[in-house]
């Protein structure tokens, strides 16, 4: 399971204050944790923090860098800010993220490939996400031949079918995971397929209970990657519960303890 940890983010309280004051410590701590938590990369979003996105990114890759050389997600929806940001990420990176609209979509690989980056792609385009299964299916297949006509290698690319708030949309989680599905038989090798797992229970009660039970069902559709929160333990260990429930790794009394030495931040 490839783990984006999700947690230095602008919409968090002590990442909005730690930008706002340049504290560096709060960034070191929060990426050291989320990596021997067993995080394969780092999400970082700017957020509502600052107005300079570009330079406040800048500064959280600078701090990160200082502690892991773990892949960073640059996470914005703006194309200014990521053509300018990326190239100066140095070592391992993901663009987060791209909509489905070939135009569009054709922008990011290209700049994907210059940069040796993988690309998230988002099922979305200019009508919005998509209401059912089949629209999630198309743009998801528009984004494998988009990266293919682009030469972006499919193991470089992460589709996310949109995951929305289960209490908002009560059919969208059953639609993603029968989207992670049919997608995932589009190519061989196949894309990655994630979610933004938190999203499913945005406004919720019980949202641990939520996310960890969403994810074993959405791994055993084919989801191989997810933006979330590794220093929930608990919904790690159902991560790698899951993965050893599908054949992915071989039982042991010990298989948590082991699956953790094997992670990447430890």
């Amino acid at each position: 399971m490839y783990v984006i940890g999700e947690r230095i983010n602008g919409m968090f309280t002590d990442v909005k204050q730690a930008l706002r004051e340049k504290n560096a410590e709060v960034i070191k701590d929060l990426a050291r944790r989320q990596m021997q938590a067993g995080a394969s990369a780092l999400d970082v979003n700017v957020g509502p923090a600052v107005r300079d996105d570009k330079g406040g990114m800048l500064w959280l890759v600078e701090v990160i860098r200082s502690v892991t050389d773990a892949a960073v997600a640059i996470d914005t929806a703006k194309w200014n800010v990521m053509s300018a940001v990326i190239p100066q990420v140095p070592g391992k990176k993901i663009l987060n993220s791209s909509k489905a609209d070939p135009e569009i979509a054709s922008q990011y690989v290209g700049l994907a490939v210059e940069q040796g980056a993988s690309l998230i792609g988002l099922t979305i385009d200019a009508q919005g996400v998509p209401g059912n299964v089949e629209g999630r299916v198309e743009l998801g297949a528009q984004l494998i031949t988009v990266a293919m006509e682009g030469g972006l290698e499919l193991e470089r690319l992460f589709i996310d079918p949109i995951i929305l708030p289960v209490n908002v949309s009560p059919k969208n989680p059953l639609h993603c995971m029968q989207a992670i599905a049919q997608i995932k038989a589009f190519a061989d090798p196949p894309p990655h397929l994630m979610l933004g797992l938190s999203n499913v229970s945005q406004r919720c009660r019980n949202r641990e209970l939520i996310n960890r039970t969403y994810l074993a069902m959405a791994m055993a559709q084919g989801m191989d990657a997810a933006i979330m929160d590794p220093l929930d333990t608990e919904l790690m260990d159902a991560a790698i519960t899951a993965e050893l429930l599908l054949e992915k790794m071989i039982y042991c009394d010990s298989y948590l303890e082991a699956a953790r030495q094997g992670q990447p931040g430890v």
